[in-house]
């Protein structure tokens, strides 16, 4: 191990002792906080905290970008200054190797010299010019004798003596081939690569020391740093304003999006839609999306309004009768007992029609919510008679026939079925004039059953039978109020026949009738049973 390492050893352990006792006071002063320094600590977090507004999602988007780009930059800048100085310090040590290998050679051709004693034995003796014939100027070689003295030296060394580490005789001596040692002479780093010198017999005769300065190595590197931190800088600076205007104009559609519904929800005018995009991906699905939302809430807003106004409508017509009536009777004693029995039939009617309407308007409601309906056999034949003979003092001068009358059997609810018939049947009859027929009837069409009621009444108009289906609509206003109805009877058609999972169509022209069915699944068509209707299931 090197001296300038085992001084950066030194110099860190230091430095982490003094780190501990720091570390240890501030535990000491931490442990013992007091009560005012408690308070300013919560007194700064309070204000902190106060006067930290969140930062608007393009920022925190930009400065997600701009982390996660420094990361790779990082990453990457750290493998690059690795390879390339693993390389050239790989390039280091070949460069020694080889110098050592010249170095031996030329010592085995021409270091030693054979001189005849005078006794007449041949000794030998080492050439110290032997050196002197490398001629590597980036490369300094030096020979060592056994006992670390220097014996020879290349020229470019003179000037710089590089001594022998003890620690690297004590190596070699254990045994070893080579040691690498890095050290620092006036202030550049420089590397040696000592091996040992030994005859043909093994006998140690000196250590050979190659070295070469690492100062073109530590300028490379420290210029790739240089370069690695200025061009992350530059990059990452490009790669924040890149990723500002990025986002930006990634969050502009967004931005539109936001302006215009909140400008329509400032205008209160549901009927304004946002511009859909021309390219076809995610924001143009949200737009989409929001567009349908918008409509759904026109629709149900305008439908809230309607039913609002025409629920006014229709309570203000029985209670304006039964206010007069009332009037009538808080004058005093009726003289008249005929006009005195008109005006207690008048007020029954409107009751009844007021509880007709608020039992209407219950079953309806409760079809907006979770509703449990029975699942029991029902059938169909016998229900349309009793439906027929309901219908039958309501009749007067209309003709009502039963038509087509098949043995069905379904599951289901039979008083919803039976209101929705009924409903059918009452409708029929008012809109039918006298001497006009209205026929019920029962029929299999392929997996359902249909119950149809077919009048020769006025008829519905293509334009009506749009909307026929909706709450409080009414082809003829003044015939319906006239006739007790509120509109409500048709919507609950509807909503029975789609909550046993069938359907109801409407045939009609006008002058010649109308037919309106309803279609529910026999069993056999519909094995899982549905007994709970949802919101979203009805209109």
């Amino acid at each position: 191990m090197s001296a300038s390492v085992i001084k950066r050893y030194t110099r860190l352990g230091e430095t982490m002792d003094r780190e501990a006792v720091t570390d240890q006071v501030t535990s000491v002063d931490q442990s013992q906080p007091t009560a005012e320094g408690l308070e300013q600590r919560r007194s700064l977090f309070n204000r902190i905290g106060l006067h930290l507004p969140p930062l608007p999602f393009r920022v925190r988007l930009t400065l997600l970008y701009a982390g996660m780009f420094a990361l790779a930059l990082c990453g990457i800048g750290v493998g690059v200054h690795f390879a390339v100085s693993q390389a050239l310090y790989a390039g280091v040590q070949r460069d020694l190797t080889s110098a050592s290998q010249q170095v031996e050679a030329i010592l085995s051709a021409v270091g030693f010299q054979s001189i005849r004693t005078a006794s007449g034995e041949l000794q030998l003796y080492l050439n110290r010019d032997f050196i002197k014939l490398f001629t590597n100027r980036g490369v300094g070689v030096q020979f060592f004798r056994i006992d670390g003295t220097l014996a020879s030296s290349t020229p470019n060394l003179e000037s710089h003596m590089l001594p022998l580490p003890p620690e690297a005789m004590q190596y070699i001596s254990a045994g070893n081939d080579q040691m690498s040692v890095v050290r620092e002479i006036n202030g550049v780093p420089v590397k040696s690569l000592i091996t040992p010198v030994t005859l043909r017999n093994g006998q140690l005769i000196g250590f050979l020391q190659v070295s070469r300065p690492l100062d073109d190595v530590v300028n490379t590197l420290t210029l790739l740093q240089q370069i690695l931190i200025g061009g992350g800088l530059l990059a990452l600076i490009i790669n924040g304003l890149g990723a500002m205007y990025l986002s930006k104009r990634a969050l502009r559609p967004i931005e539109q999006i936001t302006m215009t519904a909140q400008s329509i929800v400032r205008a209160e005018d549901l009927g304004r839609r946002i511009p859909e995009p021309a390219q076809r991906d995610e924001l143009q699905l949200l737009t989409v999306t929001i567009n349908e939302l918008l409509s759904r809430l026109e629709r149900l807003f305008v439908t809230q309004q309607r039913f609002v106004a025409d629920v006014s409508h229709e309570l203000r017509t029985p209670l304006t009768a039964m206010q007069g009536n009332l009037e009538i009777l808080d004058r005093g004693t009726c003289p008249d007992p005929a006009l005195l029995k008109e005006v207690i039939g008048d007020m029954r009617r409107e009751t009844a029609r007021l509880i007709r309407m608020v039992n209407d308007l219950l079953l309806l409601a409760q079809s907006e919510t979770h509703v449990v309906l029975r699942h029991e056999p029902v059938e169909l034949d016998t229900l349309l008679l009793e439906v027929f003979r309901e219908l039958r003092p309501l009749a007067g001068q209309v003709r009502l026939r039963i038509g087509a009358e098949d043995q069905i059997l379904v599951y289901g609810d039979r008083d919803r079925i039976k209101q929705a018939l009924l409903n059918l049947g009452v409708n029929a009859l008012q809109y039918t004039p006298p001497g006009g027929l209205v026929i019920l009837s029962l029929e299999r069409y392929e997996q359902f059953a249909c119950l149809s009621v077919a009048d020769t009444g006025v008829g519905i108009s293509e334009e009506a039978r749009a909307h026929i289906f909706e709450r409080f609509y009414r082809v003829d206003r003044s015939r319906s109020r006239h006739s007790g109805g509120a509109g409500l009877g048709l919507s609950i058609v509807k909503w029975v026949a789609e909550a046993h999972g069938g359907y109801v169509t409407v045939a009609s022209e006008v002058g010649r009738g109308s037919t309106f069915a309803i279609y529910l699944p026999l069993p056999e068509a519909n094995p899982v049973p549905v007994t709970e209707v949802e919101a979203g299931n009805t209109k």
